[in-house]
């Protein structure tokens, strides 16, 4: 043996040189490692800091239950916290920290936490910190926050990749141990496709039919309806432009559970120290890794399984101090292994404490006699019995069942389509165990959970204090929750809860499993959709002609529109301005393609329209458009858009860009579940017709420059609302509708997508002699403004027809969804925020939506605000207007009232004038 690492022995790659940093020092490893083995093997047992105490921790396990050894890895960005370096494959270059000190691990100043433990008890800041109040988020809670967190994160967004896949399988086997292993060779036997998932890195891959695909360090984490099973793989030498985590999820006709049990530790005093392990991790790292914890080892348990240990350090020639067992008169089998190994067995016998400060150096131990005697250990291998581990098949819900013969739970009603088997199952574990919770009260700690330093007392301290149910014991200790979720804690706490109780443990009963199983990282459930790939970007059909002519491009949901179109020198508000006035004086082009555009056909097509619109549609006349109005069913306004009537049975409806899909989904529900004797059917086609807005006095000279005679767009042939199909530019089909947004004479010409960038484009160059120039979005949004039209800000979900001055669309005649809730009186109530116009007392003090509206002289209080800012705009004729809701705004017209921003320090008044700033007669629109 050198050092801590064996001679001989484990399944590492001893020709396998791996150079890491642990805190700033370098040391070398074997592949195959983890970063706690090839620690342990270089003699550093100190890792890090408990969560509120600070304590010194060590490696207490070699699994994913491990709650001490939480590592910072890689720098800058890269910075992973809160990793288990019982799970982390060490690889050239790796560079690791500890977490939680400071300055340093081995001198850490908020060590004096545990001296100040008797004011930090459960529920401490619950009890403290109550004066003077407002201290509290501005000096409490940030200190708190600082001394007890875990890990830091990196603070920038994250550079690693991420990768989601789906697998089908017919069986999933979930654990690779040798239950697993022997059920994956069955099911495949039966032929079908079998997937096993084991959590480890493969030292030794099994040898498995061609039809097991074997997925190593892959842990499934959760189950869900539908058979559908979620993993994360983790991969391992992650280099810059390897993903770090891949995302599997698992579609499989039944699955297997194999997934083993957990060791749960003895409870006693400082049985924290760097060097209490459990009996199963050392076994773990002598026989997987060659590697010794120690050279003096103290064997502390309870049951046969662990006297296994004996032998195993018995062959590899490493020191044991003895075993205590509390059973008295111990076991035949741990008679039989001391006998062979010449370890000397204290029967009856109850570890009191560890003793050493910043690892173990000794134990104290109660005889059966009652004499206490003092034992010199380098490392305590610690077993209180083993926990199936049945996380899994709780996630459904399922309560686990207590099993008095092997004093654990095991699992109730398994998940559809699940079965479960060995270890997980109940099978072949805790051997003549006799339980012992816990070694008594002690003035020193005796911890529990050893994440969240959680002791006995703190548990009895809990029950005392009224907090008996297992679910609130957890929330006011913090028991079982962060990285490990109690795996090697609850049980042994909720055996604890009961004594304090005087009940069994099955009446004291467990905590909801709730998935994941163990940590999984927000990016790997993002995967690549972060970023500008978050979700799918819509590009409008004239994208590329907007990129020609220079377009700043705006997100509107998932569609990129053309924002303003700047010249040289321009910023966005000069450049918006200019569109405006060119729409006024001229014509502008813009595309409207991403308004909703929904085909509506069929005999019953105009009676629908009656039952989902607040207006009359059945006598709305062929070529003819109406502006409609939809209500939610609880009264509210859902939507508002333009329809226009094709054909006897056909209609085009339109939406707010926002709303598109969720009127769709309206209709389909209308059409399907309310009113499904209609002979109606419906599609969205606003990908299938791309429709551009030509708007401005000179927008129809500019049209019969593109449109086949002899259609007529006179103002006598084609008046206001009016719509017809037609052909352009020498026979392309397309769609006509003279609807103005901006308050012009203005058309909306639909063609089929694929023609509409080289539409834009023909109707530029007929528009040049006319002064047109394309504009965007800030322009419409100051247009719709000037004219009043109501649009996101005011069709937020809570306004009424009544708030928005459309009360004149509630048909009395008919019925349509929402009407008997939009006639309640608190929704007709005139005192209700109503839509109106602001322009400023001044003339010049900008307005900015979400301004407050307060009575001229009122102090800025909640009691005194009467609406808000709405939309606002800097016409480039009108200067800064707003629209607002105000409480019994229209009866205020003429009034003043305060414009109150406190976020940008704006504060003015403002006169409150009608919602229709420009052209309020129309005359414009009917030229």
């Amino acid at each position: 043996m050198t050092g801590y690492r064996l001679a001989t022995g484990g399944l590492i790659d001893r020709a396998s040189l791996v150079t890491f940093s642990f805190d700033g020092r370098y040391y070398t490893g074997h592949g195959g490692d983890t970063l706690a083995s090839a620690l342990l093997a270089n003699g550093v047992k100190l890792i890090g800091r408990s969560f509120k105490y600070h304590r010194p921790r060590g490696i207490f396990s070699a699994g994913s239950e491990e709650p001490n050894a939480l590592v910072e890895l890689g720098l800058g960005a890269y910075r992973e916290p809160n990793s288990r370096a019982t799970m982390i494959e060490i690889f050239e270059g790796l560079t690791a920290h500890s977490q939680n000190r400071f300055p340093s691990l081995r001198y850490d100043l908020l060590a004096i936490n545990s001296l100040l433990s008797p004011f930090l008890a459960a529920g401490f800041y619950y009890k403290t910190f109550m004066w003077p109040a407002k201290f509290w988020e501005r000096l409490y809670e940030p200190l708190i926050r600082r001394a007890a967190g875990l890990g830091r994160n990196a603070g920038l967004p994250d550079p690693d990749a991420y990768e989601k896949t789906t697998e089908f399988c017919d069986v999933l086997v979930i654990g690779g141990g040798a239950d697993g292993i022997a059920a994956a060779c069955e099911a495949a036997a039966q032929g079908g496709a079998v997937i096993l998932c084991d959590e480890n890195a493969s030292l030794a891959p099994p040898v498995l039919p061609d039809n097991v695909s074997f997925l190593p360090r892959t842990t499934v984490f959760a189950i869900y309806d539908g058979a559908t099973y979620a993993a994360l793989t983790q991969l391992p030498k992650r280099t810059e432009h390897h993903p770090r985590q891949r995302l599997v999820r698992i579609i499989a006709g039944r699955s297997i559970i194999a997934t083993g049990a957990l060791e749960r530790p003895l409870v006693f005093a400082d049985n924290d120290r760097p060097g209490v392990m459990l009996a199963g991790a050392v076994a773990s790292y002598v026989t997987r890794y060659g590697v010794t914890p120690g050279g003096n080892i103290l064997l502390a348990l309870n049951n046969d399984d662990a006297a296994a240990l004996i032998p195993l350090l018995a062959a590899h020639d490493i020191g044991m101090a003895g075993v205590a067992d509390t059973r008295p008169g111990s076991s035949e089998a741990v008679h039989h292994y001391a006998r062979a190994a010449n370890v000397p067995v204290f029967a009856g016998a109850t570890i009191l404490a560890a003793t050493g400060r910043q690892a173990v150096e000794g134990a104290k131990i109660r005889l059966h006699n009652g004499t206490v005697l003092h034992l010199g250990c380098d490392v305590i291998a610690s077993s209180g019995g083993y926990n199936p581990n049945i996380a899994l098949t709780a996630q459904f819900d399922a309560r686990p069942l207590w099993n008095p013969g092997i004093a654990a739970f095991t699992a109730g009603t398994l998940p559809p389509g699940s079965s479960i088997i060995g270890k997980a199952a109940g099978q072949g574990i805790n051997r003549n165990i006799v339980p012992h919770w816990h070694s008594g009260v002690n003035p020193a700690k005796c911890f529990v959970d050893l994440q969240n330093d959680v002791t006995v007392k703190d548990i009895q301290l809990a029950n005392q204090e009224g907090f008996s149910s297992v679910e609130h014991v957890k929330r006011y200790t913090t028991l079982g929750m962060a990285t490990d979720q109690g795996k090697t804690a609850n049980v042994n706490a909720l055996a604890i809860l009961a004594e304090a109780q005087g009940r069994a443990i099955p009446q004291t009963g467990t905590t909801r499993f709730r998935p994941p199983y163990s940590p999984v990282s927000l990016g790997a459930l993002a995967g690549a959709h972060k970023g500008t790939s978050f979700r799918p970007a819509r590009l409008t059909p004239t994208h590329e002609f907007a990129e020609s002519q220079g377009a700043v491009f705006t997100e509107t949901g998932l569609w990129r529109r053309a924002q303003y179109y700047p010249r040289p020198g321009e910023d966005w508000l000069a450049a918006a301005q200019r569109e405006v006035n060119t729409v006024r004086q001229a014509v502008g082009l813009c595309d409207v393609t991403t308004l909703g555009k929904i085909d509506i056909q069929g005999p019953d097509a105009a009676k629908f329209l009656e039952c989902v619109y607040t207006n009359s549609w059945t006598n709305l006349a062929l070529g003819r458009v109406r502006y409609g109005l939809m209500l939610r069913e609880d009264g509210f306004v859902m939507d508002d858009g333009t329809t226009a009537r094709l054909g006897p049975d056909h209609f085009v409806m339109t939406t707010t860009t926002a709303n598109a899909a969720k009127v769709m989904q309206h209709l389909e529900f209308c059409a399907q579940v309310l009113w499904p004797g209609l002979d109606v059917s419906l599609i969205s086609v606003t990908d299938q017709w791309g429709q551009l807005a030509i708007a401005g006095p000179q927008s129809r000279a500019v049209l019969e420059k593109v449109i086949d005679p002899p259609f007529d767009i006179s103002n006598e042939a084609f008046p206001y609302m009016a719509c017809a199909g037609l052909t352009i530019c020498n026979g392309t089909p397309a769609r006509l509708f003279r609807i103005s947004f901006s308050g012009e004479l203005a058309y909306e010409l639909a063609v089929p997508a694929r023609f509409a960038n080289a539409l834009a484009a023909r109707l530029m160059a007929a528009g040049e002699a006319f002064g047109l120039a394309p504009y965007g979005t800030e322009a419409l949004g100051i247009m719709r403004i000037e004219k009043g039209h109501a649009a996101g800000p005011e069709l937020n979900g809570q306004t009424t027809a009544h708030d928005l001055g459309l009360h004149k669309l509630l048909s009395r005649k008919k019925d349509f969804v929402g009407r008997a809730m939009a006639a309640r009186p608190a929704l007709t109530d005139p005192a209700r925020p109503t839509l109106v116009g602001l322009k400023p007392v001044d003339g010049v003090t900008i307005l900015r939506a979400g301004s407050h509206l307060l009575p001229i002289g009122a102090a800025a209080m909640a009691e005194n605000d009467q609406g808000h800012v709405t939309s606002a705009a800097r016409s480039p004729m009108l200067g800064p207007i707003a629209l607002a809701l105000l409480a019994n705004g229209p009866a205020r017209i003429g009034e003043t009232i305060r414009v109150y921003d406190p976020i940008r320090n704006g504060d003015c008044a403002a006169e409150i004038v009608p919602p229709v700033h420009y052209d309020p007669e129309g005359s414009r629109l009917h030229a």
